[in-house]
């Protein structure tokens, strides 16, 4: 498994981290008419299906700028530079939910479900769904500008003394006006991990929150003071009893749901009877090849979404194309 082919980490996109600080950098690029701007709303992107394939909507600055500025009563807009992809500069415009009653003053689609991909057009979709089908450039773009909607969403006052903070860097740092100090995007680590018995079965499990055909890897946060591969033992323990001997790394990949970086992980276990907590995991059941397939073919199992990296590890486990649901 290759960290730069997993659908949200591919290098497509030139961060150009040297260029933040450069003062009126923001301005500077909404003036030139090269630069694209890419909208988030409510942890949602405006793809274009009518090629038959997403493709994130991009506009000139003046028009993402006039469409912000009509959607302020939700509150101000905030602008951040995503980098360049082909020398092209891209910003993008973090908006928040529009209330009811309200007009986005965009041309946002009214009650589009997330995991609805079957219209041709304009629609404004989730990144979890989509993003094994953008191109590089695209899952790049969206990938970044979620990650600091949810950030500066979540992170509008200073730790220390409770002030509402000021944007800096292009978007990219908040500075307390009393206390002056600076304040960087969270990652949140988190590890997900194919663990195998003896008879090279995959550990699969069903969470509480989940519908009951819909299984995965187990996953877990990574805890202070803690190794990634010392979470990978914990987290399976926990969940399922199930104790884990080798950890080998695999791959890395950001999940701005709102804030994780997945690392990927193998492992390989003598336990073969799973018991789940009962409380986060339902279920947990050790699977071959023959039963996966079939339980995917029939629907009785769901698996994860094309864009995670839970399907990456399956998938690299399974080690051949996976049958189509019928």
């Amino acid at each position: 498994m290759n960290s730069d082919d997993l659908p949200l980490s591919r290098l497509g996109l030139d961060r150009d981290t040297a260029r933040r600080t450069e003062p009126g950098l923001l301005q500077e690029l909404a003036a030139d008419p090269a630069t694209r701007v890419l909208s988030v709303r409510g942890g949602r992107v405006l793809a274009d299906f009518s090629e038959g394939h997403p493709a994130l909507v991009t506009t000139a600055a003046a028009e993402a700028e006039a469409a912000a500025a009509a959607g302020t009563a939700s509150g101000a807009p905030i602008w951040a530079y995503l980098g360049t992809a082909d020398g092209q500069p891209y910003l993008a415009v973090l908006q928040p939910e529009v209330g009811a009653g309200e007009d986005s003053g965009q041309r946002w689609p009214a009650g589009d479900g997330p995991a609805d991909l079957s219209t041709d057009g304009l629609r404004a979709v989730n990144l979890r769904d989509i993003g094994a089908l953008l191109g590089e450039v695209d899952a790049g773009l969206a990938t970044g500008a979620l990650a600091l909607a949810n950030w500066h969403h979540g992170h509008t006052h200073c730790p220390r003394c409770g002030a509402i903070t000021e944007v800096e860097a292009a978007g990219w740092v908040r500075r307390c006006p009393v206390d002056r100090s600076q304040h960087f995007p969270r990652t949140d680590p988190a590890v997900i991990m194919a663990i195998t018995d003896p008879q090279d079965r995959l550990l699969i499990a069903r969470s509480a929150r989940w519908p009951s055909n819909q299984y995965s890897v187990p996953a877990g946060f990574v805890e202070p003071g803690e190794s990634l591969e010392a979470a990978v033992r914990r987290e399976v323990l926990e969940e399922t009893r199930v104790r884990v001997g080798e950890v080998r790394y695999g791959a890395s990949q950001p999940w701005p749901f709102p804030a994780s970086l997945m690392c990927a992980f193998t492992g390989r276990t003598a336990d073969r009877h799973p018991v789940p907590d009962g409380d986060e995991v339902v279920d947990a059941r050790f699977v071959d090849r023959e039963q996966i397939a079939a339980a995917w073919a029939d629907g009785s199992i769901r698996p994860p979404r094309p864009t995670s990296v839970a399907r990456a590890l399956i998938e690299d486990w399974f080690a051949r194309p996976l049958p189509l649901p019928r």
